[in-house]
């Protein structure tokens, strides 16, 4: 199939005009300008009007288990409040209720354009029920806070629970068959592991997470220096979470002098492996020279809207990019956002740092997120080889990239190279 489209953002070079994408099977196997792609190729031609054809986006930290809570916890006064207001609302959901929160999630994310997404959920049990729409990251999310010295048992029965599901793609017959080919080969659905926060999970889950991220090369996630709560907790040793946790059993040895920061470096010996972590918003001048010393860095996901909800600490975007560190943007969950669409969220983002081009804003959709899931040659743009995750939006000004930021319908969609 030839898609034809009058500009093809490539998110790998400059867009171009009067641009086509050739897809056989699932993948891209040439871009380029109409003419030239005609005289080379040949098939069905597929012409999408007036709009720019651009990479599927990319949702890079999400919990798809709490859609079924949008609406239901009004902005609280402190984010240990929120803590407790989402455990009150947790505490009436069954297994039948989360399957159906995920399935409705999965529905909305790809109604707005996201054919990817990094999912964290706390019920690793429920995937083998749930049919996979978009290409999925399942991250384990992990918490040992009432029973740290059963970390390694709890850590090893959400993997097992994971590679239960038909779509986990490291012992499906595709992936072998490309194993043997020597080609990377992406499914539909990878795993990785998300020891929730400092403040849930005890030192040695985040060891054993790593242990087993560097032996089966996967992915690892965490929320990290989040609140000024979190800040306060661990460097003060004191606060309203500190009291909360300490109020139910947690360990607290490891709070008054040290920044989140501090106490995540400590958490492992090496990081051998670069971390997508979320937020990162509270962070000293000290823990910036610690971010200078970090090798690989790790993966910065920024949720812009969910930021607002709490009103967080200023995001530090200048300054984690001008070290080296990647920056995504994901939705959170809709227990403190109001819909799992990106365009959305590029727009709140724009509001937040109204100097940051279109362009750039696109990457941190597009591009950013795909590195981080270490598929930047799969994902995240349009090129040759590339699997055949497009979509499409109106665009009539001369401001492309600002023009796709502002789309405020349902986009288009190619998932595995299939109109949707």
């Amino acid at each position: 199939m030839i898609i034809r489209s009058p500009i093809v953002v490539t998110m790998d070079g400059s867009p171009v005009n009067n641009g086509a994408v050739v897809v056989t099977e699932d993948r891209i196997v040439d871009v380029g300008q109409f003419d030239q792609i005609r005289a080379r190729n040949s098939g069905e031609i597929f012409d999408l009007g007036e709009r720019a054809i651009l990479p599927g986006l990319i949702n890079a930290h999400c919990h798809l288990d709490y859609t079924c809570l949008r609406g239901k916890i009004p902005p609280q006064r402190s984010f240990t409040d929120w803590i407790r207001a989402i455990n009150a609302q947790k505490s009436e959901l069954s297994p039948e209720d989360y399957v159906a929160s995920i399935k409705e999630g999965f529905a909305e994310a790809k109604r707005f354009g996201t054919t990817t997404i990094a999912d964290l959920t706390a019920f690793p049990e429920l995937i083998p029920d749930i049919p996979v729409p978009i290409r999925t990251w399942w991250f384990a999310e992990l918490i040992d806070i009432r029973a740290p010295e059963h970390a390694n048992e709890i850590v090893d029965s959400a993997i097992e629970s994971v590679r239960s599901s038909p779509e986990f793609a490291a012992s499906s017959p595709v992936s072998k068959r490309f194993r043997r080919r020597g080609i990377a080969a992406l499914q539909t659905a990878s795993w990785g592991l998300a020891p929730h926060a400092l403040f849930t999970a005890s030192k040695n889950l985040f060891k054993r997470c790593e242990e087993i991220a560097e032996r089966e090369h996967v992915l690892l996630t965490t929320h990290l220096a989040e609140s000024r709560e979190e800040m306060e907790m661990f460097r003060e040793g004191s606060g309203p979470l500190y009291e909360f946790l300490e109020g139910i059993g947690r360990p607290m040895d490891d709070c008054g002098n040290k920044t989140p920061l501090q106490v995540f470096v400590g958490a492992s010996g090496s990081r051998p492996l670069p971390w997508i972590v979320a937020h990162l918003n509270e962070l000293t001048e000290g823990d910036f020279g610690l971010l200078q010393q970090f090798n690989p860095k790790f993966h910065i996901v920024h949720c812009p809207r969910s930021h607002d909800y709490f009103e967080h600490s200023p995001f530090e975007l200048d300054r984690v990019r001008s070290l080296g560190f990647n920056v995504c943007l994901g939705t959170d969950s809709l227990a403190s956002n109001d819909t799992l669409s990106l365009f959305d969220e590029m727009r709140a983002f724009q509001k937040q740092f109204p100097t940051v081009s279109g362009e750039e804003i696109l990457k941190m959709v597009t591009a950013n997120p795909a590195r981080a899931l270490h598929q930047e040659n799969a994902l995240g743009k349009i090129r040759s080889g590339a699997f055949a995750d497009l979509i499409a939006v109106p665009v009539n000004g001369p401001g492309l990239f600002e023009e796709i930021v502002a789309f405020t319908g349902e986009p288009w969609m190619m998932m595995a190279g299939r109109v949707q």
